[in-house]
């Protein structure tokens, strides 16, 4: 079953894991180019690349929300190179990835490459999975350790 198509923008300050990302980030102006994408009813921020942050990721349950949300990208500053990764697994998301490959070793790496702050990235590594927000996918190798609901 196709499910409903119910995307929709907001100020990035209305997204449920602004706070995360603004206790994480080095350079935090970054915020104000970012955007909250409504899939349903989470408000999820969409952070651009600039200063130390590289690229980014939007994590979503089904194809047809990858391709909404790149074309709620398309042209935005911060957002080059726009791509649609499907999931290798059930168990995994589809997602929207923007800016440089994310690198896929160590969590550290991964850190520097989303421009979080050491403290921050320190912090992101001693988080358990579970705790962070659901489009949580940029760190411990990217979509591993998140699940997508069935639809």
């Amino acid at each position: 079953m196709t499910p409903p198509l119910c995307v929709t923008t907001l100020p990035p300050q209305e997204a449920y894991d602004y706070e995360w990302y603004r206790d994480r980030l080095t350079d935090r102006s970054l915020l104000e180019y970012s955007i909250a994408i409504r899939i349903f009813r989470a408000p999820l921020l969409a952070v651009p690349v600039g200063g130390r942050r590289r690229g980014g990721s939007y994590s979503v349950s089904h194809p047809r929300y990858a391709v909404a949300v790149r074309e709620i990208l398309e042209g935005r500053p911060g957002f080059p190179h726009l791509r649609l990764v499907s999931r290798s697994h059930p168990d995994r998301c589809d997602m929207v990835e923007w800016g440089d490959t994310a690198p896929r070793w160590d969590d550290a790496a991964l850190g520097r490459f989303y421009g979080y702050e050491d403290a921050g990235m320190f912090a992101f590594v001693a988080e358990p999975v579970e705790r962070r927000p659901k489009n949580q996918v940029e760190g411990v190798g990217g979509p591993l350790g998140q699940r997508c609901p069935s639809l």
